[in-house]
């Protein structure tokens, strides 16, 4: 290493900015410094791509969002630029700015949102996004644009398939992906709907539309911002790096010499005792392992510039890929050599091209190195099945030589995650060998989420044939089977010599089975279903490869297992009714979300974006990790450090008990806690970084006691919280049951569902040094609470709090009660300190800490006649509360009062019970209990028609409610719509048409089914607590004409800011852009209700236009005697005469309410009607799904904003997509979760949404009981989505039926893959249970499991 000329500094730039940092911190990602430490005196000519004189000081980049820290949300997305001067060509790419270091940077160009436009000058990524109604909460639509800005740079004109290509490592959790890829679609060459703002390309429909493309600016390459010249005319090699910051080195050798020397003095010692030296690119392990498992990394070594480890080059045995090579580049690289390459000798590079084709998402692709995807031994990677089976050679370096292993000859993988690779020596190259005749491969892979997710179970068969079609030679690798890599060698073995026949098929799964059989508790669960994958997918194999030489003995309806996945792209339509425009009066007009353009351009202003104070401390937080137990804490190694701080229970002036929604809950765990991701104390620092590392040093002493974790250990224990009477009756059950023709009984599970909202908590307390007075700027739901919660245990009055929020990245009811406990610790904390006080919680603090939906169990009795009618229903509902009340109280009100969903029962007991668990707080979600109990009913309702042997869809249809039924709790139903609107998407959606066409398709394809489902919903509008139902509103004139108004509600995606200055507008008659909206604090609008119950638009639309109608009647004497003067003149000759112009307006519905005691009442204001009918396709051998179509029909009386309410319908949809099919909460035994971010917990993706998706409003329901005769929007669509599900259950039962197994079948929600392909039940799943009996021969050692259901 001597003589090695090293630099110490980086140099990059950064929106054609030079960035020079001396010295950066090797553990700094890029996020952490655009958005905290770089500070630009600049701003940039794009067409130059030079600096300008004038200096305009920007703090921070804070466009670019933190979604994560896992790289597996896409929000920080940014694109890099680099030079390559051999090729003199330029490289762009995202990456996730989360993951990638600081110190990768040095000589590449970063664009961010902020770079390409602003909302003066919008660039047409931008602009299409926000105008095309793709930007809800926003705070996904940064990492959006930057995604479709890198696809552009490489690609002006890309088709529909590479667009939707593109956003596979982009989340959105708002929308529900539909309005993103429709203003996207406009760039692409095969969309007909191009914004080229040619009029000719205009529609005829265009005014129709939600929006106009050929009024969309056109797109221009020419005039983005160049790579910089000051990189590109240095076209020299590069300096190494060598960087020291504190304890941490980073190193960047530039040659293969230099990079063996420094492995050689920082060698890969496995000890755990010894440091921990090791080899970086992408980052995307190491820096999940630093953050979340506390590894420390005393020496990083970079290889992305030894050239020798860049190498792809064909040779005649194989393609020799170097270990530096990015994934994307090899997968470009292989997707190019099939188009020139015999077809017979590209078996292995195809199979390791099916697998990238599904590894992770484009900014983890772009950076992620072959080698190290090898290196790190993962137990299921993708790509090292491929390898094993192909026989791949190893090609290893160290100082003292190279040495060469094939990989199906020795075992290279030794244990978890370890190799035979030796200390001192790097992976330089891996040669994939071509195939011969006669020689076969094919890979497959199984995950949670089609898109960018870690597998279940890979594998990768190779098979050598000769001309008898015996068997050759033969290699099995499988992932996702054992603790590493595996070759199944027994059986690998036992075909050695056989004829590829029936025989052989029968003796390599038998064989398999016994080789593969998984322990019912092993890590990662699933032991059954991973055995059947692993069976599945070499029948596929052997069915592939039968293929190549006698098509014709494979029958046609087995063929279908051949068949890849493939997803056409998304389509679909939106139907509302269309007003003209009339003048201000914007109601009813599918106006933009008046947010969505600085979303769009990163300027908008999110709670952690505020700029730092200079005297701020950070919190990092100090969590329970044992689910029950009393606890000792131990400070003393953070005791005398300087400016770090510790706060607990005996920091609280007031009460730290007596908190939470009915004062159940401690602000800090004082002496026992109750859950896993308890507040037990914080620790204040400087920074993040710093609070984080000395929460570490906080030693928490626990003496466990007994947990109870699921609804079942709870019944067992009685272990419920003492509620007040929670039934309803209705007519003589007891009777009716006993005349009924048929009785059956079932039971029902939903489980929990992540919030999963896109911006994390956050909350920043300031106090005021006097009166201690403290404002607390929070992502909350709910300002009073945040107010109230921490004036208690302050200890002052309420007066002394001001709670405000700006816009929130996401709520979904998730942020209404659950964040209040930790507002008042961060207040808690800044009061002792005197200093603000901010944090921003980790994804997996998040996840830990703020509960979930309710899981639910249902248990059910119900009579019906023979034709089907119902006459009688007892149903028993069961919740996991968690460890306290919280919300779960009201959540069961709603789930028992929705239990019968939207249909008649004229004698019904419904009863429920909240089970007492240490699991997290469960709380508000989007549907409140709602689709819980809707979904316990259409379970009976699909089980009724198979017993019955009817068609579920005249089930439904003849007891669907009516106007003038009476509900359970004694209302009579007015302005029902429910009928009509069944019958509308019947018709739209040509339901009995379809119908047919998926019998012929099933009749056809043995292991490939398609299903549909058509299912109803009535929703219930109103907080189910009389008092809640009330809104304030304070609307300010100013003397020159402007007006400013603020309300209670908060906005967070859902268009409510938007809708009520359309309110404004209307009543005031003035343009909406006189109308602002700063925030919602409580300074101004004093004691509101949470933004929650979808009651926001009714509550606070009717107070802004009574405040509105106030200030209207002021000026009406000076618009009559003037009426041409105008609104300002108006305003300015109010003013001279002293007339009030700021007015109050306040709103609580009329509503009766509910009386517990008798079980009757009027919970609620109206109802919301819908259908969702959908069609799917599942592949039976492996649990995979496809949604087909969807048709959605929703009532929304009179829509307020058809753009807002379709979006609110569609982005309801998707997140009951998630809860009905993937999203899967996990906890372990020990009550720990195992789902803490998006690497184990999958919402849908854009991959995901219906391939068809037909959204329509219904026309000609207007509801007298809301503003402007419109209807809430936001939770009532989603139980939609259980078509979704009961289409999923229709496919499996087409299956089961040919398979001579009984139609009538429990399914559980979520409907994962898992659940799929075992209830489809066939000579596998049989298989694979058998051999679990035969292994495992006691019931009760089979029936444990490595999780619990909750």
């Amino acid at each position: 290493m001597d003589g090695v000329e090293r630099a110490s500094c980086i140099r990059f730039f950064v929106n054609g900015v030079e960035v020079i940092v001396n010295d950066p911190d090797p553990e700094m990602t890029l996020l952490t410094y655009l958005r905290r430490y770089l500070k630009l005196k600049a701003t940039v000519d794009t067409k130059s791509g030079c600096c300008k004189d004038e200096a305009v000081v920007t703090f921070g980049l804070t466009g670019t969002k933190l979604g994560c820290g896992e790289g597996g949300c896409g929000a920080c997305t940014v694109m890099v630029s680099k030079y390559d001067g051999s090729k003199d060509t330029i490289k762009h790419y995202t990456v996730n700015a989360c993951l990638a270091p600081l110190c990768s940077m040095d000589g590449l160009s970063v664009i961010t949102v902020e770079g390409i436009g602003n909302s003066k000058n919008l660039h047409p990524c931008q602009e299409r996004i926000a105008k095309a109604h793709g930007s809800q909460c926003g705070f996904c639509t940064p990492g959006f644009v930057m995604s479709m800005y890198t696809l552009l740079r490489n690609n002006p004109s890309p088709t529909q398939e590479e667009m939707e290509h593109a956003f596979e490592g982009n989340l959105c959790r708002c929308t529900g992906y539909r309005p993103i890829l429709d203003g996207y679609r406009t760039f692409c060459s095969d969309c007909k709907c191009k914004g080229d703002g040619k009029e000719g390309g205009k529609s005829k429909e265009a005014d129709h539309k939600l929006f106009d493309a050929t009024k969309f600016k056109p797109y221009d390459p020419s005039q983005e911002i160049i790579f910089p010249p000051g990189l590109k005319a240095e076209n020299r090699p590069p300096l190494s790096l060598e960087i020291k910051f504190n304890d941490v080195s980073w190193y960047r050798p530039v040659s293969l010499k230099e990079l063996l020397e420094l492995r050689d003095k920082f060698p890969h010692y496995r000890d755990s005792d010894k440091p921990k030296y090791r080899l970086v690119m992408g980052n995307t392990e190491i820096e999940i392992e630093r953050r979340l498992k506390g590894f420390k990394y005393d020496v990083l070594i970079c290889p992305s510039h030894v050239p020798e480890l860049l190498e792809l080059t064909l040779e005649e045995e194989g393609l020799v890929v170097g270990a530096s090579v990015t994934l994307t580049d090899l997968k470009d690289y292989i997707t190019n050599l099939l188009t020139t390459q015999p077809p017979h000798t590209t078996g292995v590079l195809q199979a390791l091209l099916n697998m990238l084709k599904w590894f992770a998402g484009p900014q983890l692709r772009n950076v992620s190195s072959f080698g190290g995807n090898i290196a790190n031994a993962s137990p299921i990677s993708d790509l090292n099945p491929v390898l094993l089976a192909s026989g791949a050679t190893l090609n290893f370096a160290s100082i003292k030589g190279e040495r060469i292993l094939k990989m199906n000859e020795e075992d290279f993988f030794t244990g978890y995650r370890t190799t035979t690779m030796k200390e001192n020596e790097i992976l330089k190259s891996v040669k994939i060998p071509l195939t011969k005749k006669g020689e076969h491969v094919m890979s497959f892979k199984q995950s949670r989420r089609r898109e960018d997710d870690i597998a279940i179970v890979n594998s990768c068969f190779f098979v050598s044939l000769d001309d008898d079609l015996k068997v050759r030679d033969c290699r099995l690798a499988y992932g996702g089977m054992s603790f590493k890599t595996i070759m199944a060698t027994k059986t690998q073995k036992e075909l050695i010599g056989r004829k590829w026949d029936g025989e052989l098929l029968q003796c390599a799964l038998e064989s398999l089975a016994d080789e593969l059989v998984l322990p019912p508790e092993v890590p990662g669960g699933m032991p059954d279903y991973r055995l059947s994958l692993a069976l599945s997918f070499f029948y596929k194999f052997y069915l592939f490869v039968l293929q190549q030489y006698d098509p014709q003995s494979i029958t046609p309806t087995k063929a279908s297992a051949t068949q890849p996945f493939s997803k056409p792209v998304s389509r679909g339509s939106q139907g509302f009714k269309k007003l003209p425009n009339s003048g201000n009066n914007k109601i009813g007009q599918p106006e933009m979300h008046l947010s969505a353009i600085i979303q769009a351009t990163g300027e908008a202003v999110y709670t952690d974006d505020l700029p730092h104070y200079d005297n701020e401390l950070y919190a990092g937080l100090v969590l329970s990790k044992e689910p029950h137990a009393e606890f000792t804490i131990d400070t003393s190694q953070i005791k005398d450090i300087d400016d770090v701080y510790f706060v607990c229970a005996q920091d609280v002036p007031g009460h730290n008990d007596d908190t939470g929604v009915f004062g159940d809950e401690e602000v800090f765990r004082e002496k026992t806690v109750t859950s896993i991701g308890q507040i037990i104390g914080i620790v204040l620092a400087k920074n993040k970084e710093e609070a984080q590392k000395y929460v570490k040093k906080v030693d928490v002493n626990y003496t466990p006691l007994e947990a109870v974790l699921t609804i079942e250990d709870a019944i067992e224990k009685e272990q419920y919280y003492d509620i007040s009477k929670h039934e309803l009756s209705t007519g003589d059950v007891k009777k009716a049951m006993s005349e009924a023709e048929y009785t059956i009984e079932g039971s029902m599970r939903t489980g929990g569902q992540e919030h999963f909202y896109l911006e994390t908590n956050v909350c920043i307390a300031i106090p005021k040094r006097e009166n201690g007075e403290i404002e607390i700027i929070a992502t909350t739901q709910c300002t009073s609470e945040t107010q109230h919660w921490a004036a208690k245990a302050l200890g002052v009055p309420a007066n002394r709090i001001v709670a405000k929020v700006k816009r929130i990245g996401g709520g979904f009811g998730g942020k209404e009660t659950r964040f209040s406990p930790l507002t008042t610790t961060i207040a808690v904390a800044a009061n002792k300190v005197g200093r603000p006080v901010r944090i921003m919680l980790d994804r997996d603090e998040d996840m830990k800490y703020s509960g979930n939906r309710h899981p639910y169990k249902g248990e059910y009795r119900i009579g019906f006649t023979k034709e089907g009618k119902l006459t009688a229903l007892e149903m028993e509902l069961y919740s996991n509360a968690g460890y306290s009340f919280d919300l779960s109280l009201p959540v069961l009100e709603r789930a028992v009062t929705h239990a019968t969903n939207a249909y008649t029962v004229p004698n019904a007991f419904i009863n429920g019970q909240l089970c007492k668990t240490n699991l997290p707080s469960n709380t508000a979600f989007r549907g409140f209990g709602g689709p819980q109990g809707m979904m316990m009913m259409e379970d009976a309702m699909d089980r009724i028609a198979y017993t019955l042997k009817m068609d579920p869809v005249i089930v439904r249809e003849i007891n669907l409610v009516k106007e003038g039924d009476e509900t359970v709790y004694g209302y009579t139903l007015t302005d029902c719509h429910m009928r009509k609107a069944w019958k509308k998407l019947l018709e739209e959606s040509q339901y009995y048409q379809r119908m047919e066409a998926i019998k012929e398709f099933n009749s056809q394809n043995e292991w490939v089914k398609r299903g549909m489902a058509i299912v109803p919903t009535k929703y219930g509008i109103a907080f189910g607590l009389k008092l809640l139902n009330q809104g304030g509103a304070l609307v300010l004139v100013y003397k020159d004409g402007s007006v400013l108004l603020s309300h209670g509600g908060m906005e967070m995606g859902q268009g409510l800011h938007t809708k009520m200055i359309q309110v404004c507008s209307r009543v005031l008659d003035i343009p909406i852009d006189m109308i602002h909206l700063i925030d919602c604090s409580t300074d101004k609008v004093p004691n509101n209700s949470p933004t929650a119950a979808s009651a926001s638009s009714d509550l606070y639309g009717m107070a802004v236009k009574d405040a509105c109608e106030q200030i209207k009647e002021r000026l009406q004497p000076y618009k009559e005697k003037k009426p041409e003067a105008g609104w300002k003149n108006w305003v300015i000759s109010a003013y001279v005469d002293r007339v009030n112009l700021s007015a109050q307006g306040f709103y609580a519905t009329d509503l009766e309410g509910m009386n517990w005691e008798t079980g009757k009442g009027q919970p609620y204001n109206y109802y919301c009607y819908g259908v969702g009918c959908t069609e799917v396709e599942i592949d039976t051998l492996t649990g995979d799904f496809k949604v087909l179509r969807s048709d959605l029909l929703m009532d929304v009386g009179d829509s307020l904003n058809p753009a807002i309410d379709i979006g609110q319908v569609e982005g309801a949809f998707t997140q009951g997509l998630g809860l009905f099919t993937m999203e899967e909460v996990v906890y372990l035994k020990n009550g720990k979760l195992f789902t803490t971010g998006p690497g184990a917990y999958k919402i849908p993706s854009c991959n995901d949404i219906p391939i068809e998706l037909n959204v329509t409003l219904m026309d000609s329901t207007p509801n007298p009981r809301a503003i402007f005769n419109s209807k809430a929007v936001g939770e009532p669509p989603l139980f939609l989505a259980g078509s979704v599900f009961f289409a999923i259950k229709d496919a499996i039962r087409s299956a089961r039926i040919s398979r001579g197994h009984h139609p009538v079948f429990d399914l559980w929600a979520p409907a994962t893959a898992e659940r799929i392909r075992l209830a489809c039940k066939d000579q596998f799943t049989e298989m694979a249970e058998e051999k679990m009996k035969n292994k495992y021969p006691g019931e009760e050692e089979r029936s444990k499991r490595w999780n619990v259901v909750p």
